[in-house]
């Protein structure tokens, strides 16, 4: 596998990442909403900066790893596609919930803040999210291709996934209140949760069946 289609078949998966709504989406939506479409961008960019600052430590980590010991790495590769098989069983079982009529809802108090503000609790929302690590564990070890540097590659892959952050978020603020009632639908999200639950199981059983 070359760099290139490194780059481009984790830009498939991740993007899955970004698009499930969860906590950095409500944030940007509450700052479109509250504060107007720029604070909402920016909201996102951070998001996007926090996701690199994700994919740099975790990266830094598997290059120690691989170093380290071979048997090591197929453990951690083996322990990420369990996740990758969790995380679609969990997505499985909210599109049922949803569809049971069991959706939940919360709100944030809006609060008035600078443009910087903003930025910062968008990076920090994603830095405070051990999910997004445990996320960057699980695939980056999968998209590093042979004789290439695990700290570039990883920081690299998750500069691409910061990048559909920046992008998918800025839609959002561009159209929040309409995207937000349409997100709000649960045949919307029951087909959401349920089409990357399937995705994530796949990826997570042939990564267990390469390790």
């Amino acid at each position: 596998m070359s760099v290139l289609q490194s780059l481009i078949s984790f830009a498939l998966v991740s993007a899955l990442l970004v698009i499930m709504p969860g906590v950095d989406t409500a944030l940007v939506i509450r700052n479109t909403v509250a504060r107007g479409r720029l604070h909402g961008f920016v909201t996102g960019v951070g998001v996007g900066v926090g996701a690199v600052i994700w994919g740099a430590a975790i990266a830094v980590g598997i290059g120690a790893l691989l170093a380290a010991s071979e048997t090591a790495y197929t453990v951690f590769r083996i322990v990420g596609a369990a996740y990758m098989v969790w995380l679609g069983i969990g997505l499985w079982r909210s599109a049922r919930a949803i569809g049971a009529g069991q959706e939940g809802n919360a709100d944030v108090e809006p609060e008035s803040a600078s443009l910087w503000r903003s930025f910062g609790r968008g990076m920090l929302n994603n830095l405070a999210n051990p999910k997004v690590g445990v996320f960057y564990g699980a695939t980056i070890p999968q998209f590093i291709p042979a004789g290439v540097s695990a700290a570039f590659m990883g920081t690299a892959l998750a500069a691409v996934n910061a990048l559909e952050a920046v992008v998918w978020y800025g839609l959002i603020s561009l159209g929040a209140h309409g995207l937000r009632t349409w997100m709000k639908r649960r045949s919307v999200r029951r087909s959401i949760d349920a089409t990357a639950g399937t995705v994530m199981i796949a990826f997570g059983l042939a990564m267990a069946a390469e390790s």
